[in-house]
């Protein structure tokens, strides 16, 4: 055993070999390919909307896209489970290629799959299935590239090595972010039409180089060297969650590190641009391009906290990125509210709005499909707020209170719709509306982000902080759950704390955190959830989780 573990501590002082960067760029390359594919779906769910769900009215249209995307989500830790098994008793190699076949393919028939109007409920139908295939298979790809390129790489360069996969999600979303601007300034008006199946199309090519480099690989070394003794294992799914040792140390890593990995990731990614988009009402154009800026600034730090981790150790790194998420996300926003729409936040400080109401006439405000036929006095009034992305608060009236709206020093009265025959109700909306837009306009509430006054430099500067806060807690993390787990279920037990962590707390962060704003009403208090979750990490990563860069995983057999 000394003598191995001399032998790795002596190949980490020399340069990567050329299998080695042959294993990274093969690796990196195809999860890319697996990124970019699923995060098209995402950047095109308004189209896909209208293609796939026009049989229903255009908000619940929307929210089942969004759904059929979360599906996705959902899936990847039962893709986990199955892939990760397959890793674990036929390896690494083999396994991922299989995931990257199943993604490839189920991206291209999307991109050929007739629409809602050629085949009517088929069609949605056929998409969700094709979302829960890839989610199947994202779910299997991480922890077989991750595993694969950790099992390959020295003693003590094992950060540095996997930082690369880590890359990979953030380089997929830079992808298809800008082919999707490409395709857009090209195609013009075709794209609404059928130019968005371009970019799902070209994805074949990116399969074909993918597969084609995967399979020039050999097997990695642990596995090799693990099946040779007869140790590989016949349960992984019994011994990963099935026995105590191990399974405490798989919620660990979900609690202790992946939850509010997650939440960091997604906020910095994913919430930063719908609270753009959303809150602040900067057009899709600029603020897609303000995140690609900021992508393309931090995404080196992921190699840099990665090569770090090797020498100061993984924990440090992903809990002062934890830690530095709790402490700066409210700041953070309200800055990057004062860069992008300055009149709005201008608009804020000195004309708050406020919903003075009884709190026994307001119920739960979250209504993605814009179904709900609200008519209480309170919940008129938050919906009209609601609609127009207008952050307000709550105060609390006597009860039996008509609601009213409170813009700066100016009163709106409100109403209750019970009662009212359809004309009247017709009639009392408009004229409520109407005030209250033109009480927001006065007040100097902006309808839109004005382009002229935003701070674009300091727009990326914030956005790229919030980058490298994903780039801390993500850098690290690959070579830290490899090494908390034994070769022989090492695929298996390190992918479902992963997934579980990515695929549910991070991937419902932007659902969870809107369902949060709808119904206070506060534009910044989506943020709770991530700095909730971001902090519980911190607490019981500090306490419990044990730093592992100096872990033998050939020892670990």
């Amino acid at each position: 055993m000394a003598t191995a573990t001399a032998t790795a501590g002596a190949a980490a002082d020399r340069p990567m070999s050329g299998e080695e960067k042959k294993v990274i760029f093969a690796s990196s390359l195809g999860t890319v390919f697996e990124w970019y594919d699923f995060y098209l779906y995402g950047s095109l769910a308004a189209i896909i909307a209208k293609q796939f769900f026009s049989g229903l009215d255009a908000g619940s249209a929307f929210i089942f896209a969004l759904l059929a995307f979360a599906a996705g989500f959902i899936v990847r830790p039962f893709g986990a489970i199955v892939f990760g098994r397959l890793g674990d008793m036929i390896g690494r190699k083999y396994t991922f290629l299989v995931t990257i076949l199943i993604m490839g393919m189920s991206t291209f028939i999307v991109g050929i799959l007739p629409g809602y109007a050629s085949i009517g409920v088929a069609a949605p139908v056929i998409l969700i299935a094709l979302r829960l295939l890839q989610g199947l298979a994202l779910g299997g790809e991480y922890g077989g590239a991750a595993t694969y390129v950790a099992e390959h790489a020295p003693h003590g360069k094992r950060g540095a090595y996997t930082a690369w996969i880590q890359t990979t999600a953030t380089l997929g979303l830079f992808l298809s972010l800008l082919v999707i601007l490409a395709c857009r300034e090209f195609l013009g008006a075709e794209f609404d039409t059928w130019g968005w199946r371009v970019p799902f199309l070209v994805s074949i090519v990116l399969l074909a180089i993918s597969v084609w480099i995967r399979m020039t690989l050999s097997e990695s070394p642990a596995f090799q060297r693990m099946k040779a003794e007869g140790k590989v294992s016949k349960s992984p799914l019994k011994e990963s969650f099935g026995q105590w040792k191990n399974l405490k140390i798989v919620i660990l890593a979900l609690i202790g590190l992946t939850a509010g990995q997650a939440v960091v990731w997604y906020t910095g990614q994913f919430y930063a641009l719908f609270f753009l988009t959303q809150q602040l009402k900067v057009d899709a154009v600029t603020a897609n391009l303000m995140i690609a800026a900021a992508l393309a600034i931090g995404t080196p730090f992921f190699i840099v906290f990665g090569a770090l981790s090797d020498r100061i150790g993984r924990k440090p790194i992903i809990m002062a990125g934890c830690l530095l998420a709790v402490l700066t996300y409210f700041p953070v926003f309200q800055a990057l509210t004062v860069a992008a729409n300055p009149d709005l936040a201008a608009a804020q400080a000195k004309n708050k709005v406020v919903v003075v109401a009884d709190a026994n006439d307001c119920s739960f405000q979250f209504n993605p499909t814009g179904t709900s036929k609200f008519t209480s006095s309170c919940d008129i009034a938050k919906q009209v707020l609601a609609n127009g992305s207008v952050s307000y608060e709550n105060e609390a009236a006597p009860a039996g209170t008509v609601a009213s709206i409170r813009i700066g020093d100016k009163v709106i009265p409100g109403y209750a719709a019970k009662g009212l025959s359809a004309d009247d109700a017709k009639k009392r909306e408009a004229e409520f509306k109407k005030g209250v837009a033109d009480t927001l306009k006065a007040d100097g509430y902006p309808a839109k982000a004005d382009p002229a006054k935003m701070n674009k430099l300091m727009m990326v500067v914030i956005l790229a902080y919030l980058v490298i806060l994903v780039t801390m807690v993500y850098g690290p993390i690959a070579a830290m759950l490899v090494e908390m787990f034994p070769t022989r279920i090492r695929y298996t037990s390190m992918s479902l704390p992963y997934h579980i962590g990515n695929g549910w707390f991070g991937g419902l962060l932007p659902t969870t955190a809107f369902a949060i704003v709808a119904q206070t009403g506060n534009m910044y208090n989506g943020l709770w959830y991530p700095i909730i979750i971001a902090g519980a990490t911190f607490i019981i990563g500090t306490l419990f989780v044990k730093e592992t860069k100096d872990v033998d995983i050939y020892a670990k057999d």
